[in-house]
């Protein structure tokens, strides 16, 4: 049996919580002394690209490596850099277990996931670049502060709830969820990091049986050699939640042997001075039978968050001294206006915690919004979508007034596509005539002339033309579909959010989360900071931060694209969004178009830029190319881009209720469709015939 732990010694004062860190593989010679390196060089340079690194300070050390901070002299960026010389990878499963390491990480781009960014190594080390977290790491954290409070609590676990539904849903264990292992940015954000034990998740049948990870940690069926779930990282999750509340971890006792009897056992004791709700969910954590366990989906829904105050952001002096939630705290204030603004408390009832985690009856009408939200997500593994009595997917209005990008919906056969107009600027949501407008309107035919154009004369083609390497590009890569209450709410490339509610204005929460532009109608915009709201916004402000927390938490991001901020671009928001019973297409205030396809999550961004019209498709893996329209225009592209193509053009010409413009075009294009199968010696016969079926073009 292989066995790799990343502590042995166990230590039982509060301050140490995860223990001196040693090796506790079996018989395992250590070598760091006798073949220790020679002092690194203050300068390194990456053989590969030339560019040179200064070697800062030690932050940590590991097994294999250290940690050093690292400073690109070209750009003075600031990096983590790990550090594995070739001596302690000499042996070839050493040098696998880094390889996959690597590769694991580097593929990983979430906010709560610590960043990788680039690897080399030279005769003496091999160098990884990672994110520099200036905070250091919760271990660190609570070393000074001894334990934290349970808001603290809340609002480090939604972060790490986050970044490891992440994880899962990248089918990826991370196997090593403690303390040390989560680190702290300059801005009190936390990130998920050290993926050296880190693998695939396997069927149950074929898992690893190799106990790995942080003794104190581990739970019992990885110690029972039933190897690693997702379930084992959630009862690490419910160790550390143990933790940072009491300060030392759940089974600790004086010797290994003991402290694994009572893990398999799941035998710890829960102090009275913790919340009842708190209790209630570090047991259903650390439940012994790992399908008990609450998924991750359960947890933030769980009372210890919903009936307890969890804030936005954490002041810096966290780090070394207890926060004061209760003289003036701004998120006091915040809950408390928005409870009366959005729920019409009289003020005599509008009265804020008796106790830290106690809530009034307005604050409790607060969270509804939240709950509402949160019952909107989708776990493919727990539940399974409705079905109709002719064994077909129902459509999403039949399940649910709420619907997310994330999940997938069966298109409904038709010959016309039947549109849903839940939003448009300046007008409210149950108007016809919204569809009309100025602006909106002549978007919305620029977009359509611009496809109709490239898709009448573009040829036939069964490869991907070339594609451009960079776009400096802003889309929407999650949506929140709230409009039967609210509105409809999203989040850029660039992290910006934005709302466009159900009264016909737009409300965006810029990057910074500090600034919010505000519109009633095109072309009138109100600037005001987030901590001074005016008084008739606060409603609109709190539903705006709600989409925000929620889409950050809650669902993934929608492609590979890299994340584009210019000063200079224009700033963006929603004019008017459209859903059909297939896609969803939204249109902007520079002419951007993007329509997402519900089942297998492609999607069709165009935009202008630098008078060039620029197509980006993302396929159903999530991987994007860029093309210059004019580029498919003489090349052509593959049927399934071409269809998505047709499907985007026909939703905009019946958004412009242009039904003879429509049929003209479907002539066009049928014809057009035609002649290239005449011209490539394909007969119009029962082999090859053209249908038009659901708004598409599609060989049968």
């Amino acid at each position: 049996m292989e066995v790799h732990c990343s502590f042995a010694v166990q230590k039982t004062n509060s301050d140490m919580c995860e223990s001196t860190q040693k090796s506790c593989e079996p018989r395992r010679k250590r070598t760091d002394e006798c073949s220790a390196p020679s002092e690194m060089a203050r300068i390194i340079t990456d053989p590969a690209t030339g560019k040179c690194y200064c070697r800062g300070k030690v932050l940590g050390k590991g097994g294999f490596a250290k940690c050093y901070e690292m400073t690109d002299l070209s750009t003075s960026k600031v990096y983590a850099a790990k550090i594995i010389p070739h001596a302690r990878v000499s042996k070839p499963h050493q040098r696998e277990k880094i390889d996959r390491e690597i590769e694991l990480h580097r593929v990983l781009h979430h906010k709560h996931i610590v960043h990788f960014y680039h690897h080399f190594e030279d005769k003496e080390n091999i160098y990884i670049l990672l994110e520099y977290c200036s905070r250091k790491s919760l271990a660190h954290i609570l070393k000074v502060r001894k334990v934290l409070t349970e808001p603290e609590v809340r609002y480090y676990l939604r972060q790490i709830v986050s970044g490891l539904k992440y994880l899962h849903g990248q089918e990826i264990l991370h196997r090593d969820l403690k303390l040390g292992n989560f680190f702290v940015s300059e801005s009190m954000e936390l990130k998920v990091g050290d993926f050296g034990l880190a693998a695939k998740l396997q069927p149950a049948g074929n898992r690893r049986k190799t106990i790995c990870g942080t003794p104190n940690y581990l739970s019992p069926e990885v110690l029972n050699k039933q190897g690693h779930g997702c379930e084992s990282d959630v009862w690490a999750l419910g160790c550390v939640m143990y933790t940072m509340l009491l300060g030392r971890p759940p089974f600790e006792t004086t010797n290994l042997k003991e402290t694994y009897r009572c893990i398999r056992e799941a035998r710890y004791s829960l102090p009275s001075l913790l919340s009842p709700q708190a209790k209630q969910l570090i047991a259903s954590l650390l439940a012994k039978i790992p399908e008990d366990r609450a998924n991750l989906d359960l947890i933030l829904r769980h009372d210890f968050f919903t009936q307890g105050f969890s804030p936005e952001r954490l002041p810096p002096s966290c780090c070394h001294s207890p926060p004061d939630f209760h003289i003036s705290s701004p998120a006091k204030s915040f809950f408390k206006k928005a409870a009366a603004a959005l729920f019409g408390g009289k003020r005599d009832k509008v009265k804020y915690y008796e106790t830290l985690n106690k809530l009034t009856k307005e604050e409790e009408e607060i969270y509804k919004l939240q709950h509402d939200l949160e019952r909107t997500a989708i776990s493919q593994q727990q539940h399974s979508k409705k079905i109709s009595k002719n064994g077909s997917l129902l459509p999403p209005s039949a399940e649910s007034p709420v619907t997310l990008a994330t999940e997938s919906q069966s298109p409904v056969t038709q010959d016309t596509i039947r549109l849903i107009v839940r939003g448009s600027l300046g007008s409210c949501s149950s108007s016809s005539e919204c569809l009309e407008d100025g602006l909106t309107g002549s978007v919305a035919e620029t977009v359509a002339r611009v496809l109709r154009r490239c898709l009448e004369n573009m040829p036939n083609a069964q490869d991907v033309p070339q594609c451009l390497s960079s776009s400096s590009l802003q889309w929407v890569t999650k949506w929140v579909d709230y409009s039967n209450k609210y509105g409809f709410g999203y989040q850029l490339s660039d992290h910006s959010v934005g709302v466009l509610f159900n009264n016909g204005s737009h409300m965006s929460l810029l990057p910074d989360r500090k600034t919010i532009h505000y519109y009633a109608q095109l072309g009138q915009c109100s600037v005001f900071p987030t901590c001074e709201v005016p008084e008739n916004f606060v409603g609109q402000v709190t539903v705006l931060k709600y989409f925000s927390q929620y889409m950050e938490e809650n669902l993934m991001d929608g492609g590979d694209l890299s994340s584009m901020t210019d000063a200079h671009m224009p700033r963006l928001y929603l004019l008017q969004w459209l859903k059909s019973d297939r896609a969803l297409m939204m249109l902007f205030n520079d002419g951007t178009f993007q329509i997402n396809f519900y089942q297998d999550h492609t999607k069709i961004i165009l935009t202008c830029q630098s008078e060039e019209y620029m197509l980006t498709y993302i396929n159903g893996d999530r991987v994007s190319k860029t093309f210059q329209l004019s580029s498919l225009l003489t090349s052509g592209c593959p049927t399934d881009l071409r269809e998505r193509m047709v499907y985007s053009l026909n939703m905009l010409l019946q958004r412009c209720s242009l039904k003879a413009t429509a049929d003209i075009f479907w002539t066009d294009i049928l014809r057009h469709c035609v002649n290239c199968n005449a011209a490539a010696g394909v007969k119009d016969d029962s082999e090859r015939k053209i249908s038009r079926t659901d708004g598409l073009v599609q060989r049968e």
